[in-house]
């Protein structure tokens, strides 16, 4: 059935109706980033786990590269934030990656991302810290 409604949008066009989830997991990146003396210098193991809802029906449809989200352009901005940028807080490093992603392709409707520590300078025995943060699209002008 088109979908040639007032106001409507094509399939896979910014707007459109989340249908899919793609899925990057297991990102590892070496990064400055934590609260602690001993974290504002050295670099430590960081792995990203992102989740993009968006319409895949054209990418579907079409097998074409150019009607989805490019995954890899997702991953490399995830990545860039971690190696380059320096935070105290989980919270902020997520944040900011969810913020890049969300400016990369209008077909984004929403981001889940979830930045684990793989070795948190705790006096414990604790294998991991992460913190996860989701955010829908704003209403984009």
């Amino acid at each position: 059935m088109p979908n040639d409604g007032p106001g409507s949008v094509p399939n896979g066009g910014p707007g459109s109706v989340p249908n899919g989830v793609i899925a990057l997991r297991g990102l590892r990146v070496l990064g400055v980033h934590g609260a602690g003396p001993e974290e504002q210098d050295r670099a430590q193991p960081f792995q990203v786990d992102i989740h993009l809802a968006a319409d895949l029906a054209a990418a579907g449809a079409s097998d074409a590269l150019a009607d989805t989200v490019d995954y890899a352009s997702v991953a490399a901005a995830a990545e860039r934030v971690v190696a380059g940028e320096h935070h105290q807080l989980l919270e902020r490093l997520a944040t900011r990656i969810t913020d890049v992603v969300l400016g990369l392709d209008p077909r984004i409707a929403s981001v889940t991302v979830t930045v684990t520590k793989l070795r948190p300078p705790v006096p414990v025995d604790l294998v991991s810290a992460a913190v996860t943060i989701t955010r829908p699209v704003r209403t984009r002008p």
